[in-house]
């Protein structure tokens, strides 16, 4: 016999699952509007992806995050794309560059780094401290706004786009900064891929420094790999793990950013307060440590690097297609003044350590 009490439950109970299911539904169904939404714009994006690592394939001194970049900017300036890849091409900028940025992480051997001695570890932070402070206050002389001379500081001093890219993600800055900022990286860290080597043989730098004076001066991780493998020698190793060094300091980097812009501004333009560390510096920064702790299997790693270059790339053909060159000659000649500036800046502090600390280095 059904009483009234159990009837009600029994309502009850369909409505809840009623409930639950209009619920799921409408996930779904958001799900697929999203999906729909970044389409586009993705799929774009994978395109140029592709034919990025393509050439890079066929060309290996070329690096495809480059090639990306380069790709996208003669893209953006040639064809008047739909408003409809907007959000996909917003989304493989941001958060694509996100996930890959924290790959990165497992990338990083705190025992390499640490092998390298306190005196190269003091170094590449001196490098770091020193090259964004000194290219913040070059480019106030300039003139220049300070999220401009921010993201060219960080660029320069840690590790090319992807620290301009993360600085933006914390930074209350506009797409021709960070557009122009990722441009100043590409062109002053390709030069420095020649001027190294060259300048370490007229210096008669060892194979070792001149290695740590690449991983200490140039801006992107891919154009230290080109100039470390042009010097030759045991310089690629070193100039690697110096690099990847700097990299690691994106982290607390980033972190002061976000805990400065809470200070001062509180909210960002959505109304809402950064995060304290950004998930990703998070991520990035538990990847490291887990890849340090010895669980993670080579085959992972290796797969974890493929999967970074793509995203990466991803990102990188998606901000190259915001490049303007009208927008460049609009910035004008400041920009590029610190740009030049601060590479000489960073690059003499790399050399003047490298030479302090160079009868320590036993190469």
């Amino acid at each position: 016999m059904t009483t009234p009490l159990t009837a009600r439950r029994r309502e009850h109970g369909h409505a809840a699952v009623s409930r639950a299911s209009d619920s799921a539904t409408s996930g779904l169904t958001g799900v697929r509007v999203r999906a729909r939404t970044l389409a586009p714009g993705t799929a774009l994006t994978l395109a140029g992806t592709a034919a990025a690592l393509g050439v890079g394939h066929l060309v290996p001194t070329l690096n495809p995050m480059l090639v990306a970049i380069v790709l996208g900017a003669a893209l953006g300036n040639t064809v008047r794309l739909p408003a409809r890849a907007t959000a996909g091409l917003a989304f493989s900028s941001r958060t694509l560059l996100r996930v890959g940025i924290a790959l990165l992480g497992l990338q990083l051997l705190l025992g390499d780094i640490t092998a390298l001695g306190w005196q190269v570890v003091a170094l590449v932070v001196v490098i770091v401290v020193l090259g964004i402070a000194g290219t913040m206050a070059l480019g106030g002389a300039l003139g220049l706004g300070w999220t401009q001379r921010l993201l060219i500081a960080c660029g320069f001093s840690i590790c090319g786009a992807a620290a301009v890219a993360a600085v933006d993600s914390v930074s209350d800055t506009d797409e021709e900064e960070v557009l122009t900022a990722i441009t100043l990286v590409v062109i002053f860290g390709t030069l420095m891929i020649v001027a190294v080597p060259v300048l370490s043989g007229a210096l008669g730098l060892s194979d070792t420094a001149a290695g740590m004076w690449a991983g200490g001066s140039i801006h992107e991780v891919a154009q230290v790999i080109a100039a470390g493998g042009a010097i030759g020698g045991g310089a690629l190793a070193v100039a690697t793990v110096v690099k990847l060094a700097r990299v690691l300091l994106l982290a607390p980097v980033v972190t002061v950013i976000s805990l400065h812009r809470r200070r001062t501004t509180g909210t960002d333009a959505r109304g809402t307060r950064p995060p304290l560390v950004p998930g990703f510096v998070v991520a990035f920064l538990a990847l490291v440590l887990l890849r340090s702790s010895g669980l993670v299997p080579d085959p992972v790693v290796d797969a974890a690097s493929l999967a970074q270059t793509v995203l990466l790339t991803c990102a990188m053909f998606a901000l190259g297609i915001g490049v303007r060159v009208a927008a460049m000659r609009r910035v004008g000649a400041r920009p590029v003044i610190l740009a030049a500036a601060s590479t000489v800046w960073v690059a003499g502090l790399a050399l003047a350590g490298v030479l302090l600390i160079a009868p320590t280095l036993g190469g």
